[in-house]
């Protein structure tokens, strides 16, 4: 019973190995680095101030410019080189010129989320713009 028992794993494991793996249609999903880096400080500051907490904003918006105006000068891969894309992105580089210049300011609390709140916004408009035409509008992370 236990050389059936046995066998029969083996089998079944041989069986896993054999079968090919589909990818999914993220996972095919063009990759630019500029936006992941923009969206690792978006969610470290944004994420928080849902929760009260605007000290990463405040110090990191002059971060999330740099990373705002490098992402618009990097080459988008072609399956997001569309037209709104550069178009939207150059809207969040000067929405991040806002921000950073609210901070300096010292600007109140509201105003800083309210500001952070429309910056996450338009970070999703660049996003479904990249993504126009597809059915999902993601970028498949959490944010």
């Amino acid at each position: 019973m236990k050389k059936l028992t046995f066998a029969f794993l083996a089998l079944l494991m041989s069986a896993a190995l054999l079968v090919p793996k589909t990818s999914t249609a993220q996972e095919n999903k063009a990759k630019w680095p500029e936006m992941k880096e923009f969206h690792g400080v978006m969610s470290g500051t944004f994420h928080p101030s849902e929760d009260g907490n605007l000290e990463p904003i405040k110090t990191r918006s002059a971060e999330m410019l740099k990373k705002a105006e490098l992402w618009l000068k990097s080459t988008p891969p072609k399956e997001f080189d569309k037209p709104n894309v550069k178009e939207t992105l150059s809207l969040l580089v000067e929405e991040c010129k806002q921000m950073d210049v609210l901070v300096q300011k010292k600007a109140s609390d509201e105003e800083l989320k309210k500001a952070l709140f429309n910056l996450h916004e338009r970070f999703h408009s660049v996003v479904g713009a990249c993504n126009a035409g597809d059915e999902k509008h993601s970028d498949g992370e959490k944010h």
